[in-house]
C-alpha cells in the first residue's frame, strides 16, 4: 500500500524537485521508504512513497525498473495473487529478484501486456512506462481494480499528464468544478470520472488507459463490469452457501499474505464477523481483532464483538474512545482534499489510529450489503412498493412535488420526495443532503441557469446504474455497488486508514465473490419479505455463535443534528467563508435556524462545513 505520484510532458522535462515535493506530499501514506525515477528524455518523471507489507526488503524499492530497463512501474495496493502469478510467469521462462507482487505486476506486463490486468486478483492503481519498440511507440499504461478500492487521479490537456493516489498532490490547480459540486451536494460525494477541480479527473473503477508518448493521445476503456444475473433457479440456500463459503475461505486467505503484523476489524455486526470467523480458520495462532467501544453510549457494539472474539478465541483488543464530536474534525480536516459527506470518516480514522499501534494491516467487512442484500432500505422499498404499487408514476410524481413546498429538515419530507420515481427508487431520488429542489435554493440563480437541465446529472447518474438489474433488488444492489461503494465507503476506508499508514483489505471484493453474488444468487436469497442477507444468514449459523444477534443492523450513526446545536453552528459559520461564490449564504441561514427549530438538518450542514474545508485547503 503505497502513494504514487508521476508526470509527462509533451514538450518540455521534469523538473526532479518538483517531482519529489509532489511526491512527499503524500508521505503518509508510505512512510518507509521513497524513490523517484525520470526517464532518460527527461518527458516523463514516477514518483512512490512505500508502505511496505511485501518482501520488506529494498528488493521491493519503486519506481521499480524491470530486468531489461525497458518497463518501469509505480504501484499503489496489493495483487493477492502474485505467487499463483508468478509460479505461471516462471514456467514461461522469466526471472525474478524479489518476492515482490510489484515485479509480479511488471513482468505480468511483459507476457501479457495490457491483458495482464485481467490475470490480477487484487486491489490496485498503478502506472507502467514502456520505452517502447520500433514497431510500438513509447507509452504509459494505467489502470485501477475492478471496485475501485484503489483512487487514481489524474490531469491531462493534451501537453501533461500528471497522475495521482489524492488530489492534493496534482500540481494542476483551477477552479472548483461547478458539475461535480451539483454531484456532491446531491449525493455526499462525487462520483465515476468527476473531480472537484475543474480539469481533473478520476479514474473510474475496472478501467484502464494508454497515452501514447509520441503523439500525445490518450485513450480510456472498461476491461470489466459486473456480469447478468442469470442464477440457476433450482439452487438452494444451502448450495449457495457452500459456494460463497469456499469463495470467501479463499479470498480471506489470499488477504492473509502479509510480511507485518496483521488484524482484523471487527464490529460485532455480520460482515465483519464472518470475515473474522474464515481468517480465524487460517491461522494458527489467534487472529488479533480490534473492536471500538463507546462506553456508556448507546451506540457501543463492544459486547457483540465481544462474544464473537470469545467464540473464535481470538487475541482481541478493544480501544476505548471517548464518544466522538464535531471536534475530532479538526484532526481530519487537513486530509480533506476532496470533500466527503459521509461523517463516519471521524469514527474510522479513529479506529484506524488506535489500530495502527498494534498492526499494520487489517482486513474488513465492507462490500457483504452491496453483495449479499444487507440494507434495510431494500426490504423497505419492496414494502413500499407492495403498498404504492397500484398508484401511477405520474400520481408519485405528483406527490413527490409536494416536498418542495415543505422548508429543509421537516420530517418525512425526504421519504415524500423519494417518491418521485416511484417506491422501488427511493434511493435514487430520497437524498439526506440537497435534492434537486433545494440545490436549486442553495444554487445562486448565475449558477442555476448555468446548470439548467444538468442539474438532475446525479440523480439521472443513479438511475442509469439502476436500471442494469433484471429485477427491483438487482437494480437497488447494481446503483449501490457503482455508486455508494466505490466513490463514498471505499473511499473513506482508503483515506482513513492511510491517514496513518494502515493497509485496509476487503475479502467481500474478491472479483470472484462479487461475479459469483450478482450473477449466480437470486434476488429472493437475497432479500425476501423482511429477511436479508439470506445465504449470509446460513453462513452465520455455520461459523457464528448462535447467541449473536446478525438480524440486527445498526452501524456508526452520527448525531449530526445534535452535534451542531451542541456547536451553536459556530464551525459551519467557521468555514462559510470559504465556500464556493455558487453557494446561497442566505440558504445556509434558513438550514441552521431550521436546525434550532427542530429540523434534521444536520447531515446537510455537514456536508456544507466539509465542502467549506476542502475549499480551504484548496486555497492552501
Amino acid at each position: 500500500m503505497c502513494g504514487i505520484y508521476g508526470i509527462a510532458k509533451r514538450n518540455s522535462v521534469v523538473n526532479a524537485n518538483s517531482l519529489k515535493h509532489q511526491r512527499d506530499m503524500l508521505t503518509h501514506r508510505g512512510p518507509d521508504d521513497a524513490g523517484l525515477w525520470i526517464s532518460l528524455d527527461s518527458r516523463v518523471g514516477f514518483g512512490h512513497r512505500r508502505l511496505a507489507v511485501i518482501d520488506l526488503s529494498p528488493a521491493g524499492h519503486q519506481p521499480m525498473v524491470s530486468e531489461e530497463g525497458c518497463c518501469v512501474i509505480v504501484f499503489n495496493g496489493e495483487i493477492y495473487n502474485f505467487r499463483e502469478l508468478k509460479s505461471e510467469l516462471q514456467c514461461l521462462g522469466f526471472h525474478f529478484h524479489s518476492d515482490s507482487d510489484t515485479e509480479v505486476m511488471l513482468v505480468a506486463y511483459r507476457a501479457w501486456g495490457d491483458a495482464c490486468i485481467n490475470r490480477f486478483n487484487g486491489m490496485f492503481a498503478f502506472v507502467i512506462y514502456d520505452r517502447g519498440s520500433d514497431s510500438n511507440p513509447p507509452s504509459l499504461f494505467f489502470a485501477r481494480d475492478r471496485t475501485g478500492k484503489k483512487p487514481f487521479y489524474y490531469f491531462y490537456d493534451g501537453r501533461e499528464f500528471e497522475f495521482a493516489s489524492e488530489l492534493k498532490a496534482i500540481s494542476h490547480t483551477d477552479e472548483v468544478s461547478l458539475i461535480a459540486l451539483n454531484y456532491y451536494l446531491a449525493l455526499g460525494y462525487i462520483p465515476d470520472e468527476q473531480c472537484f477541480i475543474e480539469g481533473i479527473k478520476k479514474l473510474p473503477p475496472a478501467h484502464a488507459g494508454r497515452l501514447n508518448l509520441t503523439t500525445f493521445d490518450l485513450t480510456i476503456w472498461q476491461y470489466w463490469q459486473l456480469p447478468a444475473n442469470c442464477p440457476n433457479p433450482s439452487a438452494s440456500g444451502e448450495e449457495l452457501a457452500d459456494e460463497a463459503e469456499a469463495l470467501l475461505n479463499d479470498a480471506v486467505s489470499l488477504r492473509m499474505v502479509s510480511d507485518v503484523p496483521l488484524g482484523v476489524l471487527l464490529s460485532g455486526g455480520l460482515d465483519s464477523s464472518l470475515i473474522a470467523a474464515f481468517a480465524a480458520r487460517q491461522s494458527v495462532s489467534p487472529i488479533k481483532t480490534f473492536t471500538l467501544s463507546l462506553p456508556g453510549s448507546k451506540l457501543d457494539e463492544a459486547s457483540y464483538a465481544q462474544c464473537v472474539a470469545n467464540h473464535l478465541s481470538t487475541d482481541h483488543h478493544v480501544l476505548e474512545l471517548a464518544m466522538p464530536s464535531l471536534g475530532d474534525l479538526d484532526e481530519i480536516a487537513p486530509l480533506i482534499d476532496e470533500p466527503l459527506a459521509d461523517s463516519s470518516l471521524i469514527p474510522s480514522y479513529l479506529i484506524s489510529k488506535l489500530t495502527r499501534q498494534h498492526v499494520t494491516v487489517v482486513l474488513g467487512g465492507d462490500g457483504g450489503d452491496e453483495l449479499f442484500g444487507g440494507y434495510s432500505e431494500y426490504s423497505f422499498a419492496l414494502a413500499k412498493q407492495q403498498q404504492l404499487g397500484w398508484m401511477p408514476r405520474s400520481l408519485l410524481f405528483r406527490l413527490s412535488q409536494v416536498a418542495g413546498f415543505f422548508p429543509a429538515g421537516v420530517r418525512g419530507r425526504n421519504r415524500l420526495a423519494s417518491l418521485r420515481g416511484g417506491a422501488l427508487e427511493q434511493q435514487i431520488w430520497g437524498s439526506p443532503y440537497f435534492d434537486i429542489t433545494l440545490r436549486k435554493q442553495l444554487f445562486n440563480l448565475d449558477y442555476q441557469q448555468e446548470l439548467n437541465e444538468q442539474i438532475e446529472e446525479p440523480e439521472r447518474f443513479l438511475l442509469n446504474l439502476f436500471n442494469t438489474g433484471k429485477d427491483a433488488v438487482d437494480c437497488m444492489t447494481r446503483a449501490h455497488f457503482g455508486s455508494i461503494l466505490p466513490d463514498d465507503f471505499l473511499m473513506k476506508v482508503d483515506r482513513a486508514s492511510m491517514a496513518v499508514s494502515l493497509e485496509a483489505r476487503t475479502p467481500f471484493l474478491d472479483y470472484r465473490l462479487v461475479e459469483f453474488a450478482f450473477s449466480k444468487i437470486p434476488s429472493n436469497w437475497k432479500v425476501q419479505g423482511s429477511e436479508t442477507r439470506r445465504v449470509e444468514q446460513i453462513l452465520a449459523r455455520r461459523f457464528l455463535p448462535a447467541q449473536l444477534d446478525t438480524k440486527r443492523k445498526q452501524g456508526f450513526s452520527i448525531p449530526l443534528d445534535d452535534w451542531m446545536r451542541a456547536d451553536k453552528c459556530e464551525m459551519v459559520r467557521n468555514y462559510m467563508p470559504y465556500l464556493p461564490d455558487c453557494i446561497n449564504r442566505s440558504e445556509i441561514e434558513k438550514l441552521m435556524t431550521g436546525l434550532f427549530r427542530g429540523r434534521a438538518n444536520g447531515a446537510r450542514l455537514y456536508a456544507l462545513l466539509v465542502l467549506g474545508i476542502a475549499m480551504k485547503n484548496k486555497g492552501q
